[in-house]
């Protein structure tokens, strides 16, 4: 197949001449069944392939390729709307990473999953999990008000734009390992195995690449014993250098992750805490110290 065909390009023999002859042909590209010639010279690629390779290509830049994001006030059409009417988002909300893991910790409905949802979408990523170019979630009839809409109101700062990694959702992981059973994936067969073992397992296929990994609450489906594998699988995606993690959770064992930014949401906003200093601890800690009494005195509250 010849581009760009002018009668004197007939000959392919004449490639190399006609490349060097700017006021012939600007740019000439032959393809051929097996190769291709691109400035007179063979190539094993393909445009498209070219195209492919360049997008596919591992980053030599280290964590966090997120730096920050900020809500932009003109682009919300409706304050009185979800999400925008979480307190947490103030005209001057901001979140900056600094570090190649974030952990966000805070009760339920401050708006840490609704957050979640609208950095994945930044990202590429279906707000209801997923990688890019999965969609394993019909919305058309969707009755949930999820946090995708928060995307169209923020703005990103990347160092470079990285869209590769994987938005993990506790509640929609079923759906997630179903599709990728109905699209053959290589990887697939995740729901073999039990609900905590289908975690890790997936885990441990997908998140050791490149790329920027959003965890909501992974510590729904895993025992003890598995959130302390995941711990590990952490450190392995931090010693490789090239994986971002934002996670929400309330497992304290989580929190407690070395060298990760641990933030509060409130209703006030974000703030910088430590793991002895957050509810989740506290409460943990009167209950280890008297089980029975800590229960007793829960129920008659």
């Amino acid at each position: 197949m010849v581009r760009r065909q002018t009668p004197t390009q007939s000959d392919p023999a004449l490639s190399g001449a006609l490349c060097r002859s700017a006021a012939k042909v600007p740019v000439l590209f032959l393809t051929f069944p097996e190769c291709s010639y691109w400035m007179g010279k063979p190539s094993r690629f393909t445009g498209s392939q070219r195209m492919s390779s360049k997008r596919n290509r591992v980053i030599k830049m280290p964590a966090p390729y997120l730096r920050r994001i900020w809500l932009e006030p003109s682009r919300i059409e409706n304050r009185e709307a979800y999400p925008f009417c979480l307190p947490l988002l103030g005209d001057d909300f901001e979140l900056s990473f600094d570090r190649a893991i974030t952990i966000i910790v805070g009760e339920n409905g401050t708006g840490k999953s609704t957050l979640l949802e609208g950095i994945a979408v930044l990202a590429g990523y279906d707000e209801a999990g997923g990688g890019k170019g999965y969609r394993p979630v019909d919305h058309s009839r969707a009755i949930e008000a999820m946090g995708g809409q928060l995307s169209n109101a923020l703005r990103a700062s990347w160092l470079p734009k990285i869209t590769n990694g994987w938005f993990f959702r506790a509640e929609s992981f079923f759906s997630v390992a179903r599709y990728l059973d109905e699209v053959h994936s290589p990887y697939a067969n995740f729901l073999s195995h039990s609900h905590g073992e289908g975690f890790l397992r997936f885990f441990e296929e997908r998140c050791q690449r490149q790329g920027i990994f959003i965890f909501d609450e992974p510590e729904s489906a895993l025992s003890p014993a598995r959130q302390m594998e995941f711990l590990k699988l952490m450190r392995r995606m931090e010693n490789i250098g090239h994986c971002q993690i934002i996670m929400a959770t309330h497992s304290p064992m989580l929190m407690a992750y070395p060298n990760a930014r641990l933030l509060r949401l409130t209703k006030y906003g974000l703030e910088p805490v430590t793991v002895m200093e957050t509810d989740h601890y506290k409460v943990m800690r009167e209950f280890c110290n008297d089980p029975a009494g800590f229960v007793e005195a829960a129920i008659e509250e």
